[in-house]
């Protein structure tokens, strides 16, 4: 038997911005996000350095010099 699209289970997970369901599935064209403005929300955040990874010592580029 083939399983077909309606038989088998849709997959919700959490919303990365808004911690809401989101359907994890090709007909969500925002996945992960549940929306648009979740996902542009998002995209801000990276784009005004919001979200960052602390450097530890040591792990500068050499060559890479600050004025």
């Amino acid at each position: 038997m083939d399983a077909s699209a309606a038989d088998t289970p849709v997959k919700t997970v959490r919303c990365p911005t808004c911690g809401g369901p989101s359907v994890y599935a090709p007909s969500n064209v925002y996945r992960p996000f549940c929306s648009e403005r979740c996902k542009l929300t998002d995209l801000g955040a990276w784009a005004s350095e919001s979200f960052k990874l602390p450097e530890k010592e040591g792990q500068s580029d050499p060559d890479f010099e600050q004025s």
